[in-house]
């Protein structure tokens, strides 16, 4: 079949034409940037590092229902926080009018939005808990002497629990989601690899990292270790380098800093 040159001109003209970028997000979380990866013109190839599934144990979200009136704010650490505590919630309850909101990341705050929470606390520069930490609603005069309950899956970072506490605010965690390794097939990755049609591999982890090099075993990642690494915080990249990936680029996080990023780096 005779390929019509208007179409293949217009297809090299987009910045991401003939790349193929793997995408580690959790499934339920790459659709977007996978469509806009294909938008581009590039090959997004799924390949979760990260899966997401309920609580294994729901006594925290049970026992915390009738309790919501005692908060003033309610954090939620991610996306996933937000569908899942929001899900349980609400299904038993309506939120309580003088509980106020806050997260971390424009990724976030639309999840809320999409729920109905249209003035949440949302840092508007940085994604993570630094950023938050920052915000006039989390300083010591605000907070001290007020109860905050985070919505987060099982363990990650404790450092806005610390500095709460250490600011007077009274804080409570409530494990909603939990995180465990998938086991995707390494051959997704590693044939392309092998015949030099991986383009570039997208980490939005730190956790993620760890059980991509489990996933991979040190053979596989010494395979991939010369594939371009885009990695949407310092954090994450730091954690690339050491896992023996040689060429990292640190972007900003969300669909647009990573999408920014490949866009400058392969146009």
């Amino acid at each position: 079949m005779t390929r019509d040159p208007r179409t293949v001109a217009c297809n090299e003209a987009l910045p991401l034409a003939g790349r193929s970028l793997a995408v580690t997000r959790p499934l339920e979380q790459a659709d977007s940037l996978c469509l806009r990866i294909e938008a581009a013109g590039g090959r997004a190839i799924r390949f979760p590092v990260l899966a997401i599934g309920p609580a294994p144990d729901a006594a925290q979200l049970e026992a915390i229902v009738p309790r919501l009136d005692e908060f003033d704010l309610a954090f939620f650490v991610s996306p996933n926080a937000i569908q899942h505590a929001l899900g349980f919630v609400l299904a038993r309850r309506t939120w309580p009018a003088g509980l106020r909101v806050a997260t971390v990341g424009k990724g976030s705050e639309q999840v809320l939005v999409q729920r109905g929470f249209v003035d949440a606390v949302v840092p508007d520069d940085g994604f993570d808990s630094e950023s938050v930490l920052a915000l006039p609603e989390f300083a010591a005069e605000a907070v001290r002497g007020r109860k905050v309950v985070i919505f987060r899956g099982d363990g990650g970072r404790n450092l806005i629990r610390d500095t709460l506490r250490e600011r007077g605010a009274w804080v409570e965690y409530v494990t909603c989601y939990q995180r465990f390794c998938p086991q995707p097939d390494p051959a997704l990755l590693l044939q392309p690899a092998a015949q030099g049609k991986l383009d570039g591999l997208l980490l939005t982890s730190s956790e993620g990292v760890r059980n991509l090099a489990l996933i991979l075993g040190a053979e596989g990642v010494h395979a991939l270790r010369e594939v371009p690494v885009f990695a949407s915080h310092a954090r994450i990249a730091a954690q690339a380098r050491d896992a023996g990936f040689i060429e990292v680029t640190g972007t900003a996080a969300g669909d647009d800093g990573l999408l920014q990023a490949l866009t400058g780096y392969f146009g």
